[in-house]
């Protein structure tokens, strides 16, 4: 029987790794068996720059973390040497880099995820892993709104350029003076 002092660094890290998850934009459940130190150093590095915890816990721990963090429909996917990432900010970013590795190391599996309190299986976090960085994103929006304000500009200039085309050519003709009678 595990002693009071060990029963409550467990609840202490299981209480930390919940509200991590409960105020996380988004993460991601990997099988990280067969991963070589040196592609682990390099995954965890990624992960830092982008912004991104990841943490190696056992299974029971992270169950009992997922529950209390309201995503207890993952507990399904913990079996294994199982590992988590999530970002307090980028939905996106632990889905990227996970599957960027997955596609390098054939060992190492994304599991499942979540997004904005809702679950995600395998398919649903390549899915996210997919979906275009914010700033393309919002670089495709301005050239949209940018491509929409040309094409208005353009049509514009084209009616002044009409209109000035016919203006001249009225002042031009010459009027006939009224007959003298």
């Amino acid at each position: 029987m595990p002693s009071n002092k060990i029963l409550e660094e467990k609840k202490q890290v299981v209480e930390t790794l919940a509200a991590k998850l409960q105020s996380a934009a988004a993460g991601v459940l990997v099988k990280y068996e067969g991963i070589k130190v040196s592609e682990d150093t390099e995954l965890r590095a990624a992960l830092r720059k982008a912004g991104v915890e990841y943490t190696v816990m056992k299974n029971t721990l992270t169950g009992r973390a997922c529950d209390i963090a309201g995503y207890g429909d993952m507990k399904q996917y913990l079996s294994g040497m199982t590992a988590i990432a999530f970002s307090q900010d980028d939905p996106i970013a632990p889905a990227k880099i996970m599957k960027q590795f997955a596609d390098k190391i054939n060992s190492f599996e994304i599991k499942a995820g979540f997004v904005d309190g809702g679950i995600l299986d395998q398919a649903g976090v390549i899915s996210l892993a997919e979906t275009p960085s914010k700033e393309v994103l919002i670089g495709k929006m301005m050239g949209s709104l940018q491509s929409s304000l040309y094409s208005f500009a353009y049509v514009l200039q084209a009616i002044i350029d009409k209109d000035g085309e016919a203006a001249p050519a009225e002042e031009a003709a010459p009027q006939e003076a009224p007959a003298e009678a």
